[in-house]
Parts: C-alpha cells; sequence; structure tokens
C-alpha cells in the first residue's frame, strides 16, 4: 500500500489534542486512531503491537538475518493534530498532474496560492493533496505515520536488510507533551527519528528553546465617576504589557534562529485580565534573557500599581536538541547520505518550533527529526504530495539499510 493511501485513511480519524485537558491523552478520540494502528500493524506481522493506557503505539520489528548486531533504530510520530485549527471532518482534495498554480479549496472560497507558497510551482506533475479549506489536513503528523507504516510495511516484505526497527506513534505531541510518558526503556531503540518535519529533504537537530507564559492582572474597578487615582484598569495594563515586548520580535518579523516573543491569547475587563505568550529562541542565553525580561516586567508593573497586581507563570516547555545531537553526529550523516542516494539534496534546517525528538534527545534518545513532504501545517493551507511522501518512505529506508551495513554506518 502506498503512503498517499494510509494517509487518505488516517486523516479522516478526528485525533485533536487540548492544551486544557488534564489527562493524558488530553482527548480520548486519540484512541481511536491508535487502536486503528496497533491493528494494522498486528495484520502486517507485528505481534508484539500493542496501546498502553496512554495512548502510546508501540511495535517492533526483529533484526533480519545476519544484522542482529546492527543497532536498534527507532520512528516516531504523533497521533495528535493541532488545535489551532478544526481537525474534524477533514476531506482531502486529491489532484493528480498538478499544473503548478493556484488551487481553489474546496467552496470555502479559500485559494491556495503560488504568490504565498511559490514551492508549489516545483510540485507541477505531482499528485498534490489540500484540504477544502474547512479543516486542517493532519498530514503534520498523519504523513509521517502513513511513511513509517509503509516502510514497515517493506521491510516486513524482506525488501531491505535491518537491524532491530522499532516504531512509536506518540499522542498530544502538538501541546508539548507528548515524549513526556513514552517508555524510552520499554520501546528499545539505541537511536530514533522523529518524522514529523517539512519537505522530503530535511533534515532537523535545531530547534527552540520554548516557554509558555501568562500573565494574570488583576484589577481594581469603581465607577469612573470616581476613579481619580483609585482604578485600576486590568485591560488597559494588558494593552501596557504588550507594548512593553520589543515590537519587531513576533512570529511575523523573524525568520532562522532568530527568536520572538508570540501573544497567543489576550482577554479581559477593567477587573481581570490575562495574555498568554509563546516565547522561543534558538540560543539559550537569549532564551534566558527572553524569561527575564518578561520577569522584569512583572517587577515593575508591581512597582507602580502594587504587589499582586501582576502575576506571571513560566512554563518551560522544550530544549533545543542541538547538544545532545552533536555527539551522534552520525545520525544526521547517515541521513544526509541516505537522501543522496536517492539523487536528493539534503537541507539541515533550524526547527522554528519543536518535536518530541527534543525532548527525547534530553531523556537519553538521541532524536533528529525527518521531513514528511508536507508544508503550511496547522491551518486549511495544509498541504502534501503524493512522490514527496514516497520519498520520505525511501530515506526511512535508505537508513535503516546503512545502519544494517557495517561498512555504511
Amino acid at each position: 500500500m502506498r503512503a498517499l493511501d494510509r494517509l487518505l485513511k488516517y486523516v479522516r480519524i478526528y485525533t485533536t489534542s487540548d492544551e486544557e485537558g488534564e489527562t493524558v491523552p488530553s482527548t480520548r478520540r486519540q484512541f481511536d486512531l491508535a487502536r486503528v494502528l496497533a491493528d494494522e500493524m498486528r495484520a502486517m506481522g507485528i505481534s508484539d503491537a500493542r496501546v498502553d493506557d496512554k495512548c502510546y503505539v508501540y511495535g517492533t520489528i526483529p533484526a533480519s538475518c545476519g544484522c542482529e548486531d546492527a543497532p536498534a533504530l527507532g520512528f516516531i510520530a504523533h497521533l495528535d493534530t493541532a488545535p489551532d485549527f478544526n481537525g474534524e471532518n477533514v476531506n482531502p482534495q486529491v489532484i493528480e498532474n498538478y499544473d503548478g498554480g493556484d488551487v481553489r479549496l474546496g467552496s470555502s472560497g479559500l485559494v491556495l496560492r503560488t504568490e504565498q507558497f511559490p514551492h508549489l510551482k516545483g510540485m507541477k506533475g505531482r499528485t498534490l493533496v489540500t484540504t477544502d479549506g474547512t479543516s486542517l489536513l493532519g498530514a503534520d503528523d498523519k504523513a509521517g505515520i502513513a511513511e513509517i507504516m509503509t516502510a514497515a510495511g517493506a521491510l516486513l516484505a524482506g525488501e531491505v536488510p535491518h537491524g532491530k526497527v522499532c516504531i512509536a506513534f506518540t499522542p498530544d505531541e502538538e501541546i508539548g507533551s507528548g515524549a513526556s510518558d513514552l517508555d524510552i526503556a520499554g520501546f528499545g531503540a539505541k537511536y530514533a527519528y522523529t518524522v514529523d518535519g517539512g519537505f522530503e529533504n530535511e533534515i532537523e537537530y535545531e530547534n527552540f528553546n520554548a516557554a509558555a507564559a501568562s500573565f494574570d492582572i488583576r484589577g481594581f474597578n469603581i465607577h469612573p465617576g470616581d476613579a481619580k487615582d483609585r482604578m485600576i484598569n486590568a485591560a488597559l495594563l494588558g494593552c501596557r504589557i504588550s507594548a512593553m515586548l520589543p515590537e519587531a520580535e513576533t512570529p511575523r518579523d523573524t525568520e532562522g534562529y532568530e527568536g520572538f516573543f508570540h501573544l497567543t491569547d489576550i482577554e479581559g475587563n477593567v477587573d481581570h485580565a490575562s495574555l498568554k505568550y509563546i516565547v522561543r529562541d534558538h540560543s539559550a542565553a537569549r532564551f534566558e534573557a527572553r524569561l527575564q525580561m518578561l520577569r522584569h516586567i512583572e517587577k515593575i508593573m508591581n512597582e507602580r500599581w502594587g504587589e499582586g497586581t501582576v502575576t506571571l507563570t513560566i512554563k518551560e516547555q522544550y530544549r533545543n536538541m542541538r547538544e545532545k545531537i552533536e555527539p551522534h553526529i552520525h545520525l544526521i550523516e547517515n541521513a544526509s547520505a541516505a537522501m543522496r542516494e536517492l539523487s536528493m539534496e539534503p537541507v539541515t534546517t533550524p526547527v522554528r518550533g519543536g518535536t518530541d525528538g527534543a525532548q527525547l534527545s534530553y531523556r537519553g534518545l538521541p532524536c533528529p527529526n525527518l521531513g514528511t513532504g508536507g508544508a503550511a501545517f496547522h491551518g486549511p493551507y495544509e498541504h502534501i504530495t503524493a512522490e514527496g511522501m514516497d520519498a520520505c518512505v525511501n530515506v526511512i529506508l535508505g537508513i535503516v539499510r546503512r545502519y544494517a551495513d557495517p561498512g555504511k554506518a
């Protein structure tokens, strides 16, 4: 079965996670896909395929004859889709022999335009898969799941010599907790790759240092006619806090290694207001400086308006995995070599986000990230090509083959 066929099946299963959820997984619906995958894995011949009580899917393909001494490799993708946009009732458009031009997204009125996504012109002649404009596609990361499953089928069919291969599918990656409860010892891999990136020739082993930050503002409401020197307008203080942060350090104004403060939510009135931010930077020093700036804002607001008026809460989410990957740079070298063997030019890019691999690398499982062939994740313009997915499957197989060959690994 081609990876595209699997993707079209998986995206119709509603798996959006919930950042306000207090359970693991954050939404029970993620079990729907987890159970489908475990059943498929057992049907393929992965006898130990299982789903645990926290919605982690595991399975192992034993080493082929003569490759028992190869290091155990893991491949990981996530079950959930982002809560940023509707992930229910996904109805993909499949456009064969795509002409390289603009694409209308169903009857939504939205258009996938080459002006906004210039790489589309390079996809001319491929089979392009888009949304219908009413939902995200879910290629992040059901494309990764489909590619791992398709590669597993090829391994089980004996197409490629391989060491032990460990497979895991995780819940709640999109809300930053997907790797938290992965049983690394039970998973069984010495090294792993997440398959959760962008274009098929991308390899990522640098990511943001990340934190979530919130300002809770307590106001003092009184009749405007009696408000002189007494009223504290919480909503207005929220505006002041926002204005104290660097205007040009937002996601819209930054790229590459540049960090940012991203205001994701703001609400309030005179009595109470809140602002929620995500804070990102590749540099550990600059990241700490950003957090210190937020703490300083809290301090000076309380000095001006009274202690307890503003309360800052910071929750660190993940760290840059580069320092954990560099001692095992063979992971990048072998992925690059596998791509070149497929006439692909590998590109290593800093992740302007995070993956399960960052957390897993800090937990002791070195785990860079591979592309899935997709683009424009987390919204209605998400798209992918069948040929890009096929290439990702072949990259996985190429990596496995290299680690099974002592002369190449």
